[in-house]
């Protein structure tokens, strides 16, 4: 048994100090506060969110697109173009290495678990390899290797677009038929068998991607487990699937998918009014890439509008371009502050807007991973974070401003210890595998760009 005693935690109830905390089997056993120290000291403790949204093999094109293109009109569609031609490069190799590194990177920011929306299935051509589920045992050998807690989403992707077309020479590593996407799940189980605490979900990739009928086929392959699917984040793809199908994506997906707790829909940035509320009421998890989304041009998520409502939101690093949770959060609010021409947009009376963030994510992300996580209580499963209370931008401060400076003010340096299902796997803000890892992501990097 593994035991913390941290000056305050953020406990269910909400702070309390002098908090003893025993760890046992990966899980919480105990927690006391008001104890007398004993065990691993730290200043502020919480519980560490899980990213929820991840295609890791982006981060290798971090810094790559900033360039303007020959459309004048730069935008998402033509930053695809590029991503396409990278993806023609990636060997099983390069994807577990580039893997390892970004789960590293995620450790390091304070997350506690990723959940991988998996799509790179096929060699180059579309061959498929020898093994079919090749590329999702690189995705677990390297949770292996980080020790991050892993819920790994085989993805379904069969068209280019609403109008049935065939996939393009960018997308033809995607593609599967829904009996190749049953046999490539069932090798999924196999390569998550040996990670204690790893889970298994499926995803749609897009409602442009995969027709209405293999949908719901689709959705019987998987009993239990979570279900994640882009939706609504581009207004081109809006008025492609209204065009195709009569109606906005959200609207069409509330009316004709079963959605429910077990959902995930990632960006949701184009909602109406209406569509936001409805989204609100299903209990699903709106998964939102702050960084990613501003990166890309998609526009801005109703927060709040969707948070009055009751919405349930994670927050996920997608291309990984920046890893930083704290980054998230406050990208976040501040898309919501330049919307709305006001400050503190997500905060409520009782609670500051780092702790609203904070806790709504460490929810979401639990339900969006299936992952008995996201907050300390006996039972949860041991990812935790803790801060540093003797950094320049967090010394004297406690409970919510604490994490407001975090989340606000704090430079990358303020995350100290992370632990994934009891895996005590940051310490002192540095992943205890960081030299190996980051080793082999730098020759996986090089051999990339060599090529590019």
């Amino acid at each position: 048994m593994d035991r913390i005693f941290a000056s305050e935690a953020l406990l269910p109830g909400g702070w309390a100090r002098d908090v003893a905390i025993v760890i046992d089997g990966g899980r919480i056993a105990s927690v006391t506060p008001n104890a007398a120290p004993d065990g691993l000291r730290v200043d502020a403790l919480l519980p560490a969110p899980a990213n929820l949204h991840s295609h890791a093999f982006q981060r290798a094109m971090a810094g790559l697109t900033e360039f303007r293109g020959p459309d004048p009109a730069d935008s998402f569609w033509t930053w695809r173009q590029l991503m396409f031609r990278f993806l023609d490069r990636l060997t099983p190799d390069h994807v577990e290495a580039i893997a390892a590194f970004v789960q590293m990177e995620m450790l390091e920011a304070g997350y506690g678990a990723s959940v991988e929306f998996h799509y790179i299935h096929h060699a180059p051509g579309g061959a498929a390899y020898a093994r079919l589920g090749e590329m999702s045992e690189r995705i677990a050998a390297a949770a292996a290797q980080s020790g991050i807690g892993l819920t790994l989403l085989p993805v379904l992707y069969q068209q280019g677009g609403c109008d049935g077309r065939p996939l393009t020479a960018g997308q033809i590593r995607f593609g599967n038929t829904l009996d190749a996407f049953a046999r490539l799940i069932d090798a999924a189980k196999t390569a998550l068998a040996p990670l204690p605490d790893a889970g298994l979900g499926l995803a749609i990739h897009s409602l442009r991607a995969v027709a209405p009928a293999s949908m719901r086929e689709a959705l019987g392959l998987l009993a239990d487990g979570p279900i994640h699917m882009h939706l609504a984040e581009q207004v081109a793809e809006v008025k492609e699937v209204e065009a195709a199908l009569g109606a906005r994506p959200v609207t069409w997906a509330l009316a004709n998918l079963p959605v429910d707790p077990r959902w995930c829909l990632i960006h949701s940035t184009q909602m109406t009014p209406e569509e936001t509320v409805a989204l609100a009421a299903t209990g699903a998890v709106a998964g939102l890439c702050p960084i990613t989304e501003s990166n890309l041009g998609d526009g801005i998520f109703d927060g709040v509008r969707y948070l009055g409502a009751g919405g349930r939101i994670g927050v996920g690093s997608d291309s990984n371009i920046r890893i930083r949770l704290a980054e998230e959060l406050r990208t976040l609010e501040h898309t919501q502050r330049l919307h709305h021409r006001g400050r503190a947009m997500l905060a409520e009376r009782a609670r500051s807007t780092g702790r609203r963030l904070w806790e709504a994510v460490a929810a979401g992300g639990a339900q969006a991973a299936r992952r008995q996580s996201g907050r300390i209580e006996a039972g949860a499963l041991a990812d935790l974070v803790s801060l540093r209370g003797d950094d320049v931008d967090l010394m004297g401060l406690a409970g919510d401003t604490r994490l407001d400076a975090f989340v606000f003010a704090a430079g990358d340096g303020c995350v100290s210890d992370v632990w994934s299902a009891g895996r005590h796997l940051v310490r002192n803000g540095r992943h205890q595998r960081r030299e190996a890892i980051e080793t082999r992501y730098r020759r996986a990097l090089a051999d990339l760009r060599a090529a590019l």
